[in-house]
């Protein structure tokens, strides 16, 4: 099994976090998505990562769609059985992706345009969505214990990914996140290492 992936990309990394600490052996293929190679290309049409490959080669995206196969795969549960829980860690799921979604398109606008139309208002409006999912988050943070849940590992993904492209832009009145993300780091040094890296 391998999982093809960027090591910035917070999608990759909560992906790369969950099949460890699932006990699944997955071997991380590093792939640049602007060299559109065959090896991601022919098993993903929209050439996105990460992106996952079975042993018998069936190939599975995006990274939701990953985590649900792990879960079912691996040895330890990364949502829970009862409905009502299940649901309120996907929510958390969803919530860190859509806030790194907006982080994304921060980078992407500034990235990618010349200098000259670069949409600011856009990039407002971004920032303004992530920031309210960080408050909400630092309100009603997620109970943590050795036995994490998709949610947690997208929480850690986040985090990970605002330390590397936004340090000292969130972590102003969000005390709590910042500890958490501190915790996760000592506890978890395993996974620690899997989190978005230049």
């Amino acid at each position: 099994m391998k999982i093809l992936y960027s090591p910035a990309s917070p999608y990759s990394a909560k992906v790369r976090m969950a099949a460890k600490f699932s006990g699944i052996d997955a071997e991380s293929v590093l792939t640049d998505t602007n060299a559109a190679s065959s090896d991601l290309i022919d098993n993903n049409p929209l050439g996105k990562i990460p992106t996952l490959i079975t042993d018998e080669g069936q190939a599975i995206y995006d990274s939701r769609a990953i985590m649900q196969f792990l879960d079912r795969a691996g040895g330890k549960r990364l949502y829970p059985r009862n409905a009502a829980k299940r649901t309120e860690i996907e929510v958390l799921e969803a919530l860190c992706d859509g806030i790194c979604d907006c982080l994304l398109a921060i980078m992407y606008e500034r990235r990618f345009r010349p200098a000259e139309k670069v949409h600011q208002e856009w990039i407002d409006k971004q920032w303004t969505k992530a920031t309210r999912g960080l408050d909400y988050l630092e309100a009603n943070l997620p109970r943590t214990t050795k036995s994490l849940t998709g949610g947690h590992l997208a929480l850690a993904a986040m985090l990970g990914y605002l330390g590397l492209r936004f340090a000292g832009q969130w972590e102003r009145g969000r005390p709590k996140l910042k500890r958490w993300s501190a915790k996760f780091a000592s506890n978890f040094p395993e996974l620690e290492a899997m989190r978005p890296k230049p």
